[in-house]
């Protein structure tokens, strides 16, 4: 039966976005609501269940109101989320506990007693994951010993994806992907690790049998089908991580297609046909569907580092863009423009919230090197860019050694906007930066995956017959050479650095209990 259109969802971190998609890929309709996070005390990183649960089924209903498709046209809902979330649910679905989202660091100390131990690196060869607090792996330990009301009260501990989908279907699935983010899957044996269910404390029938991501359920909850205006047998497609869903959704699904988003956060990434393990640990490899995997590493500090400048250093500007109509934004990266490439040697190490890939260092914190009398508000806001720029690079280093040469760089997330960052990019890595014309990112991956599992698309590498290329940025030779001199001081300082991040990482944390 012909079907109209199909839903990518993506349930992010900060919002969630419902598109509407012909099977060309054109777009029939969008709508997306942000939510709130919670952060009650220091590494601590929450958001309400029910609160994204809510904004999920208002975008989907508006979508489909503006869309004006009626629920017979719709072929299917397809997903993409956030990885390494965590709820603990009891027996009736009902949360006992607000989400721990990725950017939670409340578990480092039960990282490093798992790390510092004799199973650390075998844990990271099984599971692919780097010893780190955000994964659920570690987040469970937690729950265990210090909250153990609520460890002895779980019946499930859960992502922000399952819990959608047992509200919608009544079951508790997990895809491979989300699974494989989770610290706790073994991607030798592709199934839960028994020896990490043992160190949690966990039985196996307290996590969510495990999917393909295309994997389908042909039958929703009547009561919940009627609220998002679709039938009941729409067909809900698993989907998967929104890092994985973003390669996608760029059409870099080739050998040597690198994909990288900077948003709130960052993420460097490559499609490979089989499980990857860095040898050093500085790497990350997901499922993404049964004939390929993503491999990568994410840095905590993305947009978040350049609101914090903007919040800090820019009220005045906050206040003339409000009244010109105006993007804060923009006058901040006209502001760096006019600074030269290497902002006069000042050098931003911007760990605001530690920092993932490719050191994997919770207690990291942000560093201001090479200060002068000379420098002022626009020299931070270029060294700030400059800084995440940095860390992609290294990411991008560390996956050319662990899988090969990278031959294309696509790029996508909020950073697009500013003409000036991309260049940088551009400058710092030495390669050419290439730009999709997909605006949509993970919701257009979901869809993609969607097709696929319907068999509306034969393959997945069919997507690049629809993503255009909007733009090229090339670096300028002289700006790489002297973003290459401040790279290798950036490192020094970070490694000089790993007593005196440990020692006030913990004379913050005990000032603050």
């Amino acid at each position: 039966m012909h079907k109209e259109a199909i839903f990518g969802v993506d349930i992010g971190t900060t919002g969630c976005r419902a598109v509407l998609y012909r099977v060309d890929g054109t777009i029939l309709a969008s709508q997306s609501i942000d939510y709130p996070l919670y952060t009650p005390e220091s590494d601590w990183a929450e958001q309400d269940p029910d609160e994204i649960y809510a904004a999920f089924v208002t975008v989907v209903r508006k979508a489909m109101a503006q869309s004006g498709l009626a629920a017979k046209d719709i072929a299917g809902l397809s997903f993409s989320s956030a990885l390494h979330s965590l709820i603990p649910v009891d027996a009736a679905g009902n949360p006992l506990y607000r989400m721990l989202t990725w950017a939670d660091n409340r578990a480092q100390s039960y990282k490093e007693k798992v790390a510092s131990g004799d199973d650390g690196k075998a844990i990271y060869s099984r599971t692919a994951c780097p010893p780190h607090p955000m994964y659920p792996l570690y987040k469970i330990l937690w729950f265990r010993y210090e909250r153990p009301d609520i460890f002895k009260n779980t019946a499930k501990f859960i992502g922000i994806k399952e819990y959608i989908i047992h509200r919608l279907s009544g079951k508790y699935i997990i895809d491979k992907s989300i699974a494989s983010g989770s610290g706790l899957y073994n991607n030798q044996t592709l199934s839960w690790d028994e020896q990490l269910l043992e160190l949690t404390g966990l039985r196996l029938d307290q996590l969510s049998e495990v999917v393909p991501t295309t994997h389908i359920e042909r039958h929703m909850n009547p009561q919940t089908a009627q609220e998002l205006g679709l039938a009941t047998s729409t067909p809900l497609i698993m989907g998967a991580g929104d890092g994985m869903m973003n390669c996608i959704g760029s059409g870099a699904i080739n050998p040597g297609q690198l994909t990288l988003t900077i948003g709130t956060s960052g993420a460097v990434r490559v499609i490979t046909t089989k499980p990857y393990n860095d040898p050093k640990g500085r790497t990350w490899c997901y499922n993404l569907s049964e004939d390929y995997w993503v491999l990568g590493g994410a840095i905590t500090n993305g947009g978040i580092a350049l609101r914090w400048a903007k919040e800090k250093f820019a009220s005045t500007e906050q206040k003339v863009a409000e009244r010109l109509g105006l993007d804060t934004y923009d006058i901040l990266s006209r502001y760096a423009e006019q600074k030269p490439a290497g902002s006069d040697g000042l050098i931003m190490l911007p760990f605001f919230a530690g920092e993932r890939a490719p050191y994997w260092n919770a207690n990291a914190r942000g560093v201001l090197f090479g200060l002068n009398l000379n420098h002022g508000k626009r020299h931070l806001v270029r060294a700030t860019m400059e800084g995440i720029c940095y860390r992609m690079y290294s990411i991008l280093q560390a996956l050319e050694e662990v899988s090969g040469q990278v031959t294309e760089i696509r790029v996508s997330g909020s950073f697009t906007r500013s003409r000036l960052w991309v260049q940088i990019l551009a400058d710092v890595f030495g390669r050419v930066i290439t730009v999709p014309g997909e605006p949509e990112g993970a919701a257009y991956g979901a869809a993609v995956l969607g097709l696929y599992a319907l068999g509306l698309l034969h393959d997945i590498k069919e997507v690049g017959n629809f993503i255009n290329i909007k733009e090229r940025y090339y670096p300028i030779v002289e700006n790489h050479e002297r973003y290459q001199q401040l790279f290798k001081i950036y490192e020094r300082i970070y490694w000089n650095l790993q007593q005196e991040f440990e020692e006030i990482a913990k004379i913050q944390r005990s000032w603050k209990n």
